[in-house]
């Protein structure tokens, strides 16, 4: 019997992954943590969210037993590391000892809590559906009289309800000052009640989007992962000035789909030095462009968590 089918556990649903999952030519069935053995003997692999699988670590137990049976790797998504959403470290430490997990797909290959045999890059992506250049065109954004602002960024900044983001909001408290004295006009704002049809317009009419600390860096480790707005705001046209990633060089050519800052005073001298060369900052953020649509698509990861699953089972065969 072919194996075309994908088993999606997550409680709130993927739907960017279930979709590419279908673009691919997969069935998806979602949320079964008892699969019937004729399900899994169509099955190619079995997709869970981490979080929830750390959290509910016998019933995953449980799973990977009827999987193993099957010969179906068993594949958990990390799209936090090394913050893991504040999971407490006895759950991880008793999840790690369990080794339910066959793949350990992660968006940072940094030295953290391991939970499989196998660890994988496993980026975040775009959803072509929802992050696209929505009617306009590169060669409008070239036009510097497209743009309302220099400067934005839109983002949590509750550092007070959410200690993640924290440092991210004591940031650009400290910077808006700082673009004011410079007479960069800027819109920088907690996210919450912004619209998505709101949040396109700003990301797509500022000439710099900027891109500081996300949830998984808190707890003093700086993520090797890049946030979704990194391939998000390309996706949109934006130009994207970020801080530093390790794993920006495997997703990015970091001379031309790249620009990046240090720290506050550099990040002040990035923006000076990217208004003053406007026409190479929209070079860099139409190559960016072409690299997300590329390779950095939700159907491009499906593809390849289906590959490491093929893999996984060749293996294991021989």
């Amino acid at each position: 019997m072919q194996r075309d089918t994908v088993i999606l556990n997550y409680r709130k649903g993927f739907p960017p992954l279930k979709e590419a999952f279908e673009q691919i030519g997969c069935r998806v069935v979602e949320n079964a943590w008892a699969p019937a053995p004729d399900l899994l003997a169509q099955c190619e692999a079995c997709v869970v969210n981490l979080y929830e699988a750390v959290r509910n670590p016998w019933s995953t137990l449980a799973l990977k037993r009827r999987l193993k049976q099957a010969g179906v790797p068993l594949m958990g998504l990390d799209r936090d590391a090394p913050w893991h959403m504040g999971i407490r470290w006895r759950r991880l430490a008793l999840f790690r000892l369990l080794r339910p997990l066959d793949i350990y797909a992660s968006h940072t290959l940094q030295p953290t809590w391991n939970f499989a045999p196998r660890k994988i890059y496993n980026a975040n992506a775009v959803w072509v559906r929802n992050f696209n250049l929505h009617g306009h065109t590169l060669e409008e954004m070239r036009d510097p009289a497209f743009y309302e602002y220099d400067v934005s960024f839109l983002g949590n900044m509750d550092g007070e309800r959410y200690k993640e983001h924290a440092e991210r909001a004591r940031f650009f408290a400290a910077l808006r000052p700082r673009l004011d004295a410079l007479g960069v006009r800027h819109y920088i704002r907690h996210s919450s009640g912004i619209t998505e049809a709101e949040q396109i317009h700003v990301i797509q009419r500022s000439r710099i989007n900027l891109s500081y600390r996300s949830s998984c860096d808190h707890g003093g480790t700086l993520s090797w992962g890049l946030p979704e707005r990194c391939y998000g705001v390309p996706a949109r046209g934006g130009f994207l000035l970020t801080d530093e990633r390790r794993h920006a060089a495997d997703d990015f050519d970091l001379a031309t789909e790249w620009a990046g800052f240090t720290d506050l005073d550099d990040c002040v001298a990035r923006v000076q030095h990217w208004l003053a060369h406007f026409e190479e900052s929209r070079r860099i953020a139409e190559a960016a462009h072409t690299r997300v649509m590329r390779d950095h698509t939700y159907e491009k990861r499906a593809k390849h968590l289906i590959g490491a699953a093929q893999a996984w089972r060749s293996n294991r065969a021989s």
